[in-house]
């Protein structure tokens, strides 16, 4: 099996629950009771008004490319054999944004766009770890 990618470091009261969703292969966000406003990173408050009261929901995984660079090279073990891979800010269709990888692409230097439309795939890290939301194209 290949090295894990890092993984996050529980207790850890803001993320855990998200961390958690992702071992259903679900992408969760909140959105706050008082405002409306749409959170992401998971956070125990709105960014906007401050409200403690939010909810937590599950995004359907489809949005766009907003930005990209592409890694040539990590001396990383986890990174180190995947050769040149996409880091992305994805923007959800449900309003937030989520920095992530574009996979499922032969050539990462040519075949991502901002603007592209994908869509969620998940990268599982091994039994009882978290999953990684991945981005593909749609």
């Amino acid at each position: 099996m290949a090295a894990l990618r890092p993984q996050p470091r529980f207790p850890e009261p803001d993320t855990e629950p998200f961390w958690e969703a992702t071992k259903r292969h679900e992408l969760t966000y909140q959105t706050c009771n008082a405002c409306s406003e749409v959170i992401f990173y998971p956070r125990a408050h709105c960014t906007r008004c401050g409200s403690r009261d939010t909810t937590q929901r599950v995004s359907k995984g489809q949005g766009m490319v907003y930005t990209f660079s592409v890694i040539m090279q990590s001396r990383h073990p986890a990174f180190s054999s995947l050769g040149p891979y996409a880091v992305a800010y994805v923007d959800l269709d449900e309003g937030f944004r989520i920095m992530s990888n574009v996979m499922g692409v032969a050539d990462p230097t040519k075949d991502i766009r901002c603007g592209m439309r994908v869509k969620l795939r998940w990268e599982d890290q091994g039994e009882g770890h978290i999953s990684l939301p991945m981005f593909e194209p749609a």
